[in-house]
């Protein structure tokens, strides 16, 4: 992953090339071909006399969450390690909840355990979280988030959990929108996690943080349907406590077509999970586009995995995405003081 080199342009926005300054991006190795590629792209599409210029309106630039801006191994997804805390961890849910959260979270902390043979559906988990959840605000539900971002991260000195940005791909953001990208972020992490998680550090409006959906009641509702209920003056939003979709694969393309309505000309993801949405921003678009992803080969500063790493790599160049070292291409992942606690 590498975003580097040093460029001075005139000029800003829609009509005078690329904005950017000699520390845009400074986080990044001047080497990285990412970088390059990047900066490159953004002075063909940013000047109005070039056949590759993109009008504002449809710089839509799209981001997965988890390993592609914020950590996932620590040890795991965040939202799986939400998930086990609630349900083991906090002695004011712990002993409410159900057997089937409890057999969920148990095999998660297996997972955290190494245990290889233990699996956990992306439907269970989405289930669980909805179910554990259940009858929160809103409101309530980020702040539970909030307290559960200020622990400290466990497999890592010097930050805690929501503190676990990689500090080179929010530079990359900042630069995207200072050339007039709308960015949007689309996780399979549940929707009001992820906008739980980013609030304080992402500056993007909350109708740009999509994720994966659960269901949302009054709490007089009860089994009626929404179709024969009207909300009223008495009422508040609470989590219905059923998962309705998870945003991965194909969904992620879906949820982008029905949400942002745009194709998008950019893409930044880490794994299969975000194959489909590279696919589909690099596909049959009208304009010039790119698909970038993350290859997690830093085993020194961060809980790198070499086999997925080099597995992505292949990737790349078989489908034409452009590889991010994390090892190669950044100067730091997390920041001065930081430092991954290897086993």
């Amino acid at each position: 992953m590498v975003f580097c080199m040093v460029v001075t342009l005139a000029g800003c926005g829609a009509s005078g090339g690329a904005s950017t300054s000699n520390d845009a991006l400074d986080l990044w190795n001047d080497d990285a071909q990412a970088k390059n590629e990047l900066i490159s792209y953004m002075e063909a599409i940013t000047d109005e006399n070039n056949s590759d210029y993109i009008p504002a309106e449809n710089r839509i630039a799209v981001f997965d969450m988890d390993g592609t801006i914020l950590c996932e191994t620590d040890p795991y997804y965040f939202d799986h390690c939400l998930l086990k805390y609630r349900v083991l961890d906090d002695p004011d849910y712990s002993s409410r909840a159900s057997d089937f959260e409890k057999d969920v979270a148990q095999r998660i902390q297996a997972i955290f355990d190494g245990d290889e043979d233990v699996e956990v559906s992306m439907e269970e988990h989405g289930q669980a979280v909805a179910s554990a959840f259940s009858g929160m605000t809103i409101e309530e539900f980020e702040d539970y988030i909030d307290e559960f971002k200020a622990q400290p991260s466990p497999g890592y000195d010097g930050m805690t959990r929501g503190e676990a940005f990689y500090k080179p791909m929010l530079q990359v953001i900042d630069y995207l929108q200072d050339n007039d990208f709308k960015v949007y972020i689309v996780s399979g992490t549940d929707r009001f996690i992820v906008r739980g998680i980013a609030k304080g550090t992402l500056d993007i409006p909350r109708n740009q943080l999509i994720g994966s959906d659960e269901t949302l009641v009054a709490p007089e509702q009860g089994d009626t349907d929404g179709l024969d209920y009207s909300f009223d003056d008495d009422d508040e939003l609470v989590l219905g406590g059923d998962f309705i979709i998870k945003a991965l694969n194909m969904n992620k393309v879906t949820v982008i077509a029905q949400e942002i309505g745009i194709q998008p000309v950019l893409s930044f993801g880490n794994s299969t999970g975000d194959s489909s949405m590279a696919e589909y921003a690099t596909s049959n678009n009208p304009y010039r586009s790119l698909a970038f992803m993350l290859c997690c080969d830093d085993t020194e500063r961060e809980n790198g995995n070499i086999e997925k790493a080099d597995k992505m790599y292949e990737l790349c160049e078989e489908f034409d995405w452009v590889p991010i070292s994390m090892k190669n291409d950044w100067k730091t992942i997390y920041g001065d003081g930081v430092t991954y606690k290897a086993d």
